[in-house]
């Protein structure tokens, strides 16, 4: 009996409930959206408050560096994140330097004895050695935007204290802050806000803890190094890799393009990280992340930081998040017995005054189209005759250094149009003179080019109308 009543009483309360939805007026329901939307929200920060509070009671300190006074202060201190419920909110601008480390038994002072006479040398879970991976990331609140520059590790510049030298020694020779100091160097004198340091174990682990990502291998893959037992083997096309294959394709730069070739590589799998997994499920994981990583992180930002970054990540359109590399090219053989990425000063000041804020310290000269250098790759499979229209028509603009390189291996429905050096403005006036395609800011193009226009499906469909000069 008992339960009979309660289920007559379940279907009047069921009839009242749907006779008022009738009733309820249309705004009525938005203002309900809202309040779900706000209370959805609220949950998320206690849920990572919750978490973040449990990590900081069980979890040893991120930074793993002893910093002398002098060394801390290459860093700015000052709070980046906000305070109470805002912990989660980036309050300003933010530069961070992230080294990812490569560390032998032969580059570390005192190697563990278990790791000595193995007859290889294994990965140690070092901060000590070379570092392999270097970037500049700027978090931008105000223009909400993230800036990402690849700094090759075989870049030429002066090592405060060392002299003139490959930068990636300056982290052997006096760690995070004497690589610091000589990146703001290099790049105009930037402030540089915190750092961050992963050896390549932990990056292995930090995907594997995302789920893999899902990316296009651009070309078939194939390294074997017995002495650290490195072996390389991925095969081209679109593939989901787990942890140790995605540091295959990181790692490997045994090709024409030598350690060019792995930035670029470097900048896929960051860009398809980023789509795939920078979402508000993973920021509340954020602490459960750091459980697997933190004994391969070293950094000076604290979890809470930590949180406020990638909170900033989620919330910032992908169209927003703009990568690059340090413009320069590769030494010849005749210039340096060792072979150096030159930096090209110009270039570096246009990029860090257009995309970091830097003040120009001298006058550069405008870029115009006479002297942009265009490079067009295919992916559609045209033959190399059906592209001439648009080459002819790219000189009636105004362009004289045209080539058409080797074609590009990834299928693509719409055109990228590449600003290889981050010159977005011409890369946007070219998307303007096309009447196609999407602007890209990455330097996953010809490394040559100032712009890289890989056609795509998109372009077959406007084809026809380039069969005569505009």
């Amino acid at each position: 009996m008992t339960s009979q009543r309660t289920s007559a009483k379940q279907r009047q309360l069921a009839k009242a409930l749907k006779s008022k939805q009738k009733t309820i007026p249309k705004a009525n329901s938005g203002r309900w959206l809202f309040f779900w939307l706000g209370m959805s929200g609220i949950a998320m920060v206690s849920a990572t408050a919750g978490a973040l509070l449990a990590f900081s009671l069980t979890s040893s300190p991120l930074q793993q560096a002893e910093l002398s006074p002098q060394d801390e202060a290459v860093f700015d201190s000052d709070r980046i994140s906000g305070s109470g419920l805002r912990f989660s909110e980036l309050t300003r601008p933010v530069n961070l330097l992230v080294m990812g480390m490569s560390v032998l038994p032969s580059d570390i002072t005192n190697p563990p004895p278990e790791l000595q006479n193995l007859g290889y040398e294994p990965q140690v879970n070092s901060f000590e050695g070379l570092a392999d991976v270097m970037l500049l990331i700027k978090f931008d609140p105000a223009s909400k935007r993230i800036a990402m520059l690849s700094i090759p590790r075989d870049t030429r510049t002066e090592v405060f204290g060392y002299g003139v030298k490959k930068l990636n020694a300056a982290n052997i020779d006096g760690g995070p802050a004497l690589t610091a100091k000589s990146v703001s160097n290099l790049l105009g004198d930037i402030a540089i806000d915190r750092y961050i340091r992963i050896n390549v174990l932990g990056v292995g682990n930090l995907i594997d803890a995302l789920g893999g990502v899902t990316v296009n291998v651009p070309k078939d893959l194939k390294y074997q190094d017995d002495s650290q037992r490195l072996y390389i083997n991925l095969k081209a096309g679109e593939q989901h890799l787990n942890g140790d294959q995605a540091l295959q394709l990181l790692r490997f730069r045994h090709d024409e393009l030598g350690d060019i070739g792995r930035v670029q590589r470097q900048q896929m799998v960051i860009r398809a990280l980023m789509d795939q997994t920078l979402n508000p499920t993973t920021v509340t994981q954020l602490p459960k992340i750091l459980n697997v990583v933190k004994e391969n992180i070293d950094t000076n930002l604290t979890v809470e930081e930590l949180l406020a970054l990638a909170g900033f990540g989620v919330r910032t359109n992908r169209s927003n998040m703009h990568m690059f590399m340090l413009p320069g090219r590769f030494s010849q053989p005749e210039e340096y017995q060792a072979s150096y990425w030159l930096p090209n000063r110009t270039g570096i000041s246009r990029m860090m005054s257009q995309h970091f804020g830097v003040p120009l310290t001298r006058e550069l000269r405008e870029v115009n189209s006479r002297s942009l250098r265009v490079y067009i790759q295919d992916s559609t499979g045209s033959d190399r005759t059906q592209i001439i229209p648009l080459v002819k028509n790219l000189e009636e603009f105004g362009y004289r250094k045209i080539q058409v390189a080797v074609p590009w291996n990834e299928p693509l429905q719409v055109t990228n149009i590449i600003a290889q050096q981050g010159d977005i403005d011409n890369a946007e006036l070219i998307r303007s003179q096309l009447g196609f395609g999407e602007v890209r800011i990455d330097s996953t193009g010809i490394i040559d080019s100032d712009i890289t226009i890989q056609l795509g499906q998109d372009w077959l469909q406007q084809r026809p109308s380039w069969s005569t000069i505009r």
